[in-house]
């Protein structure tokens, strides 16, 4: 644990230390979150900015006729750090997960919990990366394997998200986010190729207040089993300053493949 501590604090101050020192004094602002939905914004971070999205807690229920799994996390964080006009460095992590695992048929209870992955990623936008008209980006991340037992991979991932966000007017934008990755195998000793989409539609209820609904569709071709999950998602976003958010969201599995539910309450800011 104290590793990936380490190797968190040294990688956002390396990146701190890369912003040019005038662009750090930048009076212009640009907030675009990726949350609540469950796609990606195509817009990025000014330079010398550092937007933070966290979820101050997130819980996934996974519920079927084997076990029931509950995984809970805590300070999920998102910290995104402009390099460029259109240039972006991103790492998740979050400080620690809990997972509950009840066995149906003997009543077997089993508790893990330590830190998460590390994913780390560069986002590059190719139109309109103040987010506004029609903003595109792509997206290489790779994931890297610091938890442990159940809760890590076990091994790295790599892939690349595009998203892809057109506001239609000042009232409604619609969005796609895609993503190909070669996931993990749940073995951990090899990789396989997983894919999925995220259709978004936002609505702006009024100038602080803002409505997502999603629809995730995604193909899982592990060895021990290639699976198609389904997702609906809603989520609201309220600004109440320039520079912050505070937002739930609440997810809907489709087809017994997909967890249950999951819940999440959070925020994000810019300084």
């Amino acid at each position: 644990m104290r590793h990936a501590r380490a190797l968190l604090a040294a990688t956002l101050a390396c990146a701190a230390s890369a912003l040019p020192a005038a662009a750090q004094q930048r009076d212009d602002l640009r907030f675009c979150p990726n949350r609540p939905s469950l796609g990606s914004s195509g817009c990025t971070t000014l330079p010398g900015e550092v937007q933070v999205e966290a979820s101050g807690i997130e819980w996934e229920l996974d519920n079927n006729a084997d076990e029931r799994v509950d995984t809970i996390r805590y300070a999920d964080v998102l910290a995104r750090v402009g390099f460029g006009p259109k240039t972006e460095f991103q790492i998740d992590w979050s400080p620690q997960v809990s997972q509950r695992t009840r066995d149906k048929a003997t009543g077997t209870i089993s508790r893990v919990s330590g830190i998460s992955d590390v994913m780390l990623a560069v986002r590059q936008n190719i139109t309109h990366s103040d987010g506004h008209g029609l903003s595109t980006a792509v997206q290489p991340f790779v994931m890297l394997p610091t938890g442990r037992g159940e809760i890590s991979d076990g091994t790295w991932s790599a892939g690349a998200v595009m998203p892809i966000v057109y506001e239609l007017n000042d009232t409604w934008s619609v969005g796609f986010t895609g993503q190909a990755a070669a996931q993990a195998d749940e073995d951990r000793h090899g990789r396989h190729f997983d894919a999925s989409g995220i259709v978004e539609v936002g609505y702006t209820v009024s100038s602080d207040v803002t409505a997502f609904a999603d629809f995730l569709l995604e193909r899982d071709n592990d060895p021990a089993q290639h699976v198609t999950q389904a997702q609906l998602a809603g989520s609201l976003a309220w600004q109440p300053t320039k520079r912050t958010q505070f937002d739930v969201l609440a997810v809907a599995g489709l087809n017994h493949h997909t967890p249950d539910l999951r819940l999440a309450l959070g925020g994000a800011f810019v300084f």
